[in-house]
């Protein structure tokens, strides 16, 4: 039984056919051979476009008001003029490799200072009316100020003419300080209520970058947002000490109607400070907006203003009639006449001329001065001359010759006179003299002098 079993198997086996399976292993081989294939080629395209999105994401725009710098790994790369991108369409490697950072150098920032401005709400910054009255204490936790030199002290040049001189900010010193102000040590200081604005750009990139620090701008956001936010504490102090270190050297007038001056002493010391760091930033700027006196003061103020236009009217006034008198009598010369009469180093030649020069009442005077010491040396000459020829007589005969010049003189006399009043001696008044009180007819002396004018006319 056993023999015959293995006998059928063997049987059953050897009718199976061997070539189906075959051909089905081929299949299935084939199948998975070709899916691999098109795997692979899906992932080279993959691949392909990946890499192509890649490099195409390395595409940068720089704006028509901004210049770039290219960091690869931390650090700016390029050379010369090279480290800056210009506006329009740049390529650089993608992010980890490259980053790009765009600056707005074009684009003015206006930052406004409020930091020396009394305390407003919001209430009051509307309405434009003040809390503040007459007789209220100053707030130094709320209230910002500056303080301005006394009006006792002395004048002193403004910061600026130091500021030009140097070109380091370290040149500015407190000795410095202590020359503009000689008359600082123990004086009184005033306080003035101040708003201002700065305007500034960044004028150098790589500077701006390297020294000054800016958080990284997050996605969907922008830089000049980032600069004009992240900077505005920065500045603003810097700015604060400009104007307490400027203004300290005006006084509280000058402050109040200044509006080129200070603000351009103000510019030029901040100017100073960001060039000491080398910050890349440039003041274009300052404008003092606005300067008051403190409210609490204001009576006060009014009528020390007030005083202060009477005085300057009252003295351009005078400066005014000075120079008209001095015209009317010299001319233009006569401020250089009157100075060299009074500068005993001026020579006489040059006063000299400086008399040539005159005009006006002082050269009418000097000519008629002159025609009248001619008259008189002539009407000299001749009575000398007259005196001579009547000297042999006046020997011969010195009464007569008295007598005659005598009776000459009151001819004389009696001829000039206006009007004439004859008295003549009585007998028998035992010493007694009459005395006729008469009134002057004062049609006479003009119709006489009238008379002499048409004579000399003739």
């Amino acid at each position: 039984m056993a023999e015959e079993e293995k006998e059928i198997n063997k049987d059953m086996h050897s009718h199976i056919p061997e070539k189906p399976v075959a051909d089905e292993l081929d299949a299935a081989g084939k199948s998975l051979s070709e899916a691999l294939r098109l795997s692979f080629i899906i992932l080279k395209v993959i691949m392909i476009v990946l890499v192509i999105a890649f490099l195409a994401s390395g595409f940068k725009t720089v704006g028509s008001d901004e210049q770039a710098l290219v960091l690869r790994f931390g650090k700016i790369q390029g050379i010369g003029e090279e480290r800056l991108l210009g506006p329009g369409l740049h390529w650089i490697w993608p992010y980890p490799i490259d980053e790009i950072v765009k600056i707005p150098v074009e684009r003015a920032i206006h930052l406004p200072v409020d930091s020396f401005w009394y305390h407003e709400s919001a209430q009051e910054r509307i309405s434009g009316q003040t809390r503040i009255r007459p007789g209220d204490p100053l707030k130094p936790l709320e209230d910002g100020y500056c303080l301005t030199r006394g009006e006792q002290q002395v004048s002193a040049a403004s910061i600026s003419e130091i500021v030009e001189e140097s070109t380091e900010l370290s040149q500015v010193d407190d000795s410095s300080r202590q020359q503009l102000d000689p008359g600082n040590e123990g004086s009184d200081y005033n306080i003035v209520h101040t708003k201002w604005q700065l305007t500034y750009k960044i004028d150098n990139p790589e500077r701006f970058f390297k020294n000054l620090q800016v958080r990284d701008v997050k996605p969907g956001e922008n830089y000049y947002d980032v600069v004009t936010k992240e900077m505005s504490p920065f500045l603003t102090s810097l700015f604060e000490d400009a104007v307490v270190q400027t203004m300290v050297n005006y006084t509280i007038d000058q402050a109040i109607s200044s509006r080129d001056r200070i603000p351009r002493d103000v510019a030029a010391f901040l100017q100073n400070k960001l060039d000491a760091i080398e910050s890349g930033i440039r003041v274009i700027s300052v404008q003092l907006t606005n300067s008051v006196y403190p409210p609490q003061v204001k009576a006060a103020f009014e009528a020390s203003t007030l005083a202060s236009q009477q005085r300057d009217k009252v003295r351009s006034k005078a400066q005014e009639d000075a120079y008209n008198i001095l015209s009317r009598a010299a001319g233009p010369v006569a401020r250089k006449l009157y100075d060299a009469l009074h500068n005993e180093n001026t020579s006489e030649e040059e006063k000299e001329y400086l008399w040539t020069q005159i005009s006006g009442t002082a050269k009418e005077k000097l000519s008629d001065a002159r025609i009248y010491a001619t008259k008189v040396v002539k009407d000299a000459e001749a009575s000398a001359d007259y005196l001579k020829r009547l000297l042999p007589e006046y020997r011969q005969r010195p009464e007569l010759v008295v007598q005659r010049l005598y009776l000459d003189a009151i001819e004389k006399v009696i001829n000039n006179a206006v009007e004439k009043f004859f008295v003549q001696s009585t007998q028998g008044t035992k010493g007694k003299e009459i005395r006729v009180l008469i009134n002057k007819d004062q049609l006479l002396k003009s119709k006489k002098i009238a008379e002499q004018a048409a004579q000399q006319g003739q």
